[in-house]
């Protein structure tokens, strides 16, 4: 019981507390990490089914889904790939990698235009994803002139 008393007295010190803190943010992360990986299995698997459904049904062509559709799959389980990396990053070196989630960003916003319905879509939001691009872009060049400098 003394000890309870001394590990709740040690939590409300600034060292305490930040040592629950980062402990919590570490289960978090894993937690993180293992939906992530179901998720990506289960997109995997569909995106596995969607294409031997397309190959073996008649009449055969491949991908009657639309190639976007495929394109748009694929980069779902490219982003979750991704993001995995960034928890994985973030639990090796407990910092948050900006390079990588820009990256990430990138790839997000490619998805997105690759399977885009330019018939569908107003002309105000592919002007906004054409700023979203060009911002990530240079963020990613000023971060990545900033790490070749040091």
């Amino acid at each position: 019981m003394q000890r309870f008393f001394r590990n709740l007295t040690n939590l409300w010190k600034d060292e305490g507390f930040l040592h629950t803190v980062e402990k919590i943010e570490t289960i978090i992360a894993k937690f993180l990490s293992l939906a992530m990986i179901l998720i990506i299995i289960i997109a995997t698997i569909d995106l596995i089914r969607v294409v031997m459904v397309d190959i073996f049904s008649e009449p055969r062509m491949l991908l009657s889904i639309g190639l976007f559709e495929f394109f748009g799959m694929f980069l779902n389980v490219l982003i979750a790939l991704e993001i995995l990396e960034n928890i994985t990053a973030y639990l090796r070196k407990h910092v948050i990698q900006v390079e990588l989630v820009i990256v990430t960003s990138l790839v997000a916003i490619a998805r997105k235009i690759i399977i885009l319905d330019l018939d569908k879509t107003p002309s105000l939001s592919i002007i906004g994803l054409g700023v979203a691009i060009f911002s990530l872009s240079i963020s990613y060049l000023i971060i990545r002139i900033s790490n070749a400098n040091r």
